[in-house]
This record gives C-alpha cells, sequence and structure tokens, in this order.
C-alpha cells in the first residue's frame, strides 16, 4: 500500500537536491559559470524591480586651474539605475494516485520519483540557459532577457532596463555585421573581424574576458589556429567547456548538439558588467506545500526560480554577427 508520508517523502527529496541544482544551473552554463566566478552572481531579496546601478557620464566640474581661479562646485548627476523586471519560471514533478498504487512500497516509489525530478531538473537548467540567450519577447515578454536583450543586434533601438537606447548612446552596444562591410566571414578574415570587435570593447583595464560562440564561428575560428599552437584556458576546460583563448578573452563553444548561441553569431562580454539575479528565496525551490488538484488523484510539487539577467554597462559589451 501507499505511504501515509507520501507528499513528505516527496517535499523532502525535493527540498534536498533544489539548492544543488541552483549550483548545476550555473556551473552548466558558460555564462553564468564565468559570472560565478568573478561575483557577479547577485541575489537578489525583493523589490518591485530588479535595479542595477550605474554610471553614464563623468563628472563634469574637473578642471585645470591656477593659483586663486574659481573652481567649478556645481553638483553634477553622473549616476543613474536601469530596472529590470522580475521574470518566474516553474517546472512540475507529480504522482498520480494509480501510480501510487502500482509502484508500492517507498523504494519504489522513490525510484519513480528520482526519475520524474532528474528530468524536471534537468528541463529547468536546460530552459534557463536558453533564457540567457533570450530577447525577453517569449511567451508573451515573460522570459528572460539575455543576451539578445541585453547585447542586440539593434543596439540603437529598444529599451533596456527602461532606458530607451535610441535616446541614450551611452547604453548602446557594440555591434559588428562583416556583411555589411563587404566580408564574407571565414577561416582568413575571422580574426581580423574579431580584432575590430575587440578594440572597441577596451577602456582602460576594461576588456572582453568571456567570447561565446556558435558552431559555425567556432569553427571558422579554430580554423584559422589550425598552423599554431592553441592555447586553452585550464579552468573553462576543467569545468567542461570547450575553449580557445582570444587575446585575454576565453573563447567557448555554446554550440555542439543542443547549443543555445543565435546561429552565426559571435559575443564579446565584459563580466564585471553583466549580472545574473535570482531571488534569494525563490532560486529553485519547492513552492508551497502540498498541491492536489480537487478533481484529480494526483500530488503535484512544483520547482521555481525568480530573477533576471542585467547589465550596469552595455557599452562594454559587443557581438559580431556572419
Amino acid at each position: 500500500m501507499t505511504s501515509p508520508n507520501l507528499s513528505e517523502i516527496i517535499t523532502t527529496t525535493l527540498r534536498n537536491r533544489t539548492g544543488k541544482l541552483a549550483d548545476n544551473v550555473t556551473d552548466n552554463n558558460a555564462i553564468l559559470y564565468r559570472l560565478k566566478q568573478r561575483g557577479r552572481t547577485k541575489p537578489a531579496s525583493g523589490g518591485r524591480t530588479l535595479v542595477q546601478e550605474l554610471s553614464y557620464q563623468e563628472n563634469s566640474t574637473f578642471t585645470w586651474y591656477s593659483g586663486y581661479d574659481p573652481l567649478d562646485v556645481s553638483a553634477t548627476d553622473v549616476m543613474s539605475a536601469a530596472e529590470f523586471d522580475w521574470k518566474q519560471a516553474a517546472v512540475a514533478v507529480t504522482i498520480s494516485g494509480l501510480e501510487q498504487l502500482q509502484n508500492s512500497g517507498k523504494e519504489k516509489i522513490l525510484d519513480l520519483m528520482e526519475n520524474r525530478i532528474d528530468i524536471a531538473e534537468k528541463t529547468m537548467m536546460n530552459k534557463l540557459a536558453l533564457g540567457c540567450y533570450a530577447d525577453g519577447t517569449g511567451n508573451g515578454g515573460k522570459e528572460i532577457g539575455g543576451l539578445q536583450h541585453l547585447v542586440a543586434d539593434l543596439p540603437t533601438s529598444g529599451t533596456v532596463g527602461g532606458i530607451n537606447r535610441a535616446t541614450w548612446s551611452f547604453w548602446q552596444n557594440q555591434y559588428r555585421d562583416s556583411s555589411d562591410n563587404s566580408v564574407t566571414l571565414s577561416s582568413t578574415t575571422i580574426q581580423s573581424e574579431m580584432n575590430i570587435m575587440y578594440s572597441r570593447l577596451v577602456r582602460g583595464t576594461d576588456r572582453p574576458d568571456l567570447i561565446i560562440t556558435d558552431n559555425n564561428l567556432w569553427l571558422m575560428y579554430l580554423a584559422s589556429l589550425q598552423t599554431i599552437q592553441r592555447i586553452t584556458n585550464d579552468k573553462m576546460a576543467q569545468a567542461g567547456f570547450e575553449n580557445l583563448k582570444f587575446m585575454s578573452a576565453d573563447v567557448v563553444l555554446d554550440g555542439g548538439q543542443g547549443g543555445n548561441c543565435p546561429a552565426d553569431h559571435m559575443y564579446f562580454l565584459n563580466s564585471d558588467y553583466i549580472h545574473y539575479r535570482p531571488h534569494s528565496e525563490r532560486n529553485m525551490v519547492v513552492l508551497g506545500g502540498e498541491r492536489m488538484n480537487t478533481n484529480q488523484d494526483a500530488i503535484v510539487k512544483l520547482i521555481g526560480w525568480a530573477g533576471n539577467m542585467t547589465a550596469s554597462n552595455c557599452a562594454l559589451q559587443g557581438v559580431l554577427k556572419k
């Protein structure tokens, strides 16, 4: 017969695993892994929106002077903030009354639930990884605003974090379409195109530290290195990511089978200014108590997540497109 404490067993099993799931999501996604390394995974405890502080201009009171020359002591507005909406996601784990009867005994039920929890966790990981590239319009605007939103193909239009890019040029990311410049990307031209994009993103000590690309551009870059020694990053390799180096940045493949990077895109990221902001109390956790539909013989448990990706400097991010 079924266990009278089945709901408690399922809940306990889920709660023991959701903490690990949160870590697995970051460790199995190249963007989130790098943000975690750089301390850019910043849980938020609440608020109407996710607020990301930023500076958008220099202090205009700087002046050279001599002796008793008057100095400019006027107040200067140099700080602002971008506001990003909360996005929510959930995945359900269910077991029907009939399945409880058919899988009688605690061990058999746990075997069934373990398999379903595994699938739910992998689904959550895959969807969040895909969301890291989303433009924020999916599912009626409920999806994460990922790289196609923060580092857009059309950086001179649209609103990101409540700031209109058509009005504020400081909030526009760098973009280069090789075909617009009469360049056919190949193994012989890709490095020169990467040089151009990289040079646009260097500001003092700020520079891209992560380049993520799809199969097509990865293979071009790999072919361009065939005649010389390839240099890889040991840390990224140990984390399971196929990577090379360009300047000081890791070049990471998010392609292969089931890759998430949009086709013919290469993102040049400065991870100091991109942030992963899960809610501190809704980061892969079991939602609520026991759930049982009023008209169904079934127990349902939900794994929930809330948060978004944010940016504090878009001008230091870029995308190269074929």
